[in-house]
Order: structure tokens, then sequence, then C-alpha cells
């Protein structure tokens, strides 16, 4: 069977004045597919990802996103993307029920669809009894995984997840994981970025940048017995030391 490429990259970079933060970067991500992207502080993940989320211009280079181009096209790829950022990007002040239907209203959700969508979370998400709560007292882990929840109401192409599991415990992490899973079943493409090694495990693909370029690419499996390696933190750390920059 085919894959469809949901996000195509070629010779994509970014550059600050004489600091070139993504250097000629290219790949590809199908569709339903978790795809880590990875790399230190500094390595310039976080600039490759604005860009590909339509927030950022290239450069140089190009790039589908959706099949929507990256510099002509970034208010369709808006459309059809969720992100999640580590803060989480909920509103503290709003409840349960109006932090879903404040995004749903956002993505362009119709009022049935807003209201199925809001029975449907509330109830998957077991948060039956804390619905009218305000989303400040909940817990960091119930936080998150409302987040994300959210960040996907409108069932996008892709979504992007930018350090989601900072600060939580292995137990959540792990829970938060499962909704990752049947997102990709669901045929969400994942795009997400982890300092945590053993969630590069659960990806499909993994790449690792070193000073703006991508130094590795494939699967956890390949990429351990590429680099003679027994776990993932061992590939990265292996790789990261060659990186020539910092933040």
């Amino acid at each position: 069977m085919i894959k469809q490429n949901v996000i195509i990259a070629e010779g994509l970079s970014k550059i600050f004045g004489n600091f070139v933060a993504v250097d000629h970067i290219s790949f590809e991500v199908a569709k339903g597919e978790i795809f880590g992207f990875l790399g230190a502080n500094g390595a310039g993940k976080t600039t490759a990802m604005r860009m590909l989320c339509g927030l950022s211009t290239p450069s140089s280079g190009k790039a589908t996103v959706a099949g929507f181009d990256l510099f002509k096209d970034t208010e369709q790829i808006k459309k059809s993307i969720g992100y999640m950022s580590q803060k989480f990007s909920l509103y503290e002040d709003l409840t349960i029920r109006e932090n879903i239907q404040f995004y749903g209203g956002i993505y362009g959700l119709s009022k049935k669809q807003i209201q199925d969508k809001t029975a449907y979370l509330v109830d998957h998400l077991h948060l039956q009894n804390y619905q009218n709560s305000l989303v400040k007292s909940l817990p960091l882990g119930w936080k998150q995984k409302l987040a994300f929840s959210v960040a996907i109401v409108h069932d996008p192409a892709i979504v992007f997840l930018d350090e989601p599991t900072g600060g939580v415990d292995p137990v959540t992490r792990r829970e938060f994981w499962e909704l990752i899973y049947d997102a990709s079943e669901r045929g969400i493409t994942v795009f997400v970025t982890t300092h945590y090694m053993d969630e590069a495990e659960y990806c499909n693909r993994v790449s690792i940048m070193v000073d703006g370029r991508i130094e590795a690419l494939d699967t956890p499996n390949n990429l351990k017995k590429t680099y003679n390696s027994l776990s993932m933190d061992e590939v990265f750390l292996k790789l990261a030391r060659k990186a020539a920059r910092g933040e």
C-alpha cells in the first residue's frame, strides 16, 4: 500500500542574520505516522516546527503540509493542523467544558459538532464529575490530556506537539501516549518533540537534529543498530556530542 505523505520538506532553511538556525533539512512524514523530532537545545527543532506550522517563513527551500504550500497557503495550513505546547495553551479561568467549546468554535466546528465533541471528550477522559471545574484546579496530568484532546478536537490532518509531557510522572506520560496512539490509529499524523528518550522508542520513526541539520532519521530499532546502542538515549548522546553550538 502506498503511503500518503502529509509533510514533505525539501532543503528547508531558516537564517537569522549570520546564524543558520535550520540548514537545508529534507524529510517526509506519512499520514498517521508518529514522527519524533529530536535535538538538543539550540539544534533548530523548534524553529523548524514553527516553519511547518506556518508561524515562521522559511529563508529557502520548499515544503507542503497537509497538501498546502508552506509559502503560499499558511492560513490553510493553520486550519489543517493542531498544536500543543509544553505550556498546554488552556484557559485556566474557564471550565473544562468551556475550554472545549471555545476551541471548537475557534476551529470552526458547528454548534452540533461542538456539543457532540464536548460530550465525547468529557466521557472519554473520564471527567464527568469535573466538567464544570476551572482548569486551574486540575492536576497537571489532566490538564495535559485535556490540552491534547482540545488540540485535535477538529480532527486535523497533523498535530504538532512541542515537548508536551514535561514535568509529569511516568504513569501519566504513558497515559498521554495512549491518546497519541489512538489519534494515530484514526489517521492523525503526530509530529512530536521530546527530551524523554524512552518516548522516542514509541515513535514510528525518529529524526535527530544537530546544529540545524538532520543528522539521523530512521526507526528507533534501526537507529540503535546503526549506532551500536542499546537505547535511544545512547543514540542521542552519541549524536548530540557532535554539536558545536548550544542555546
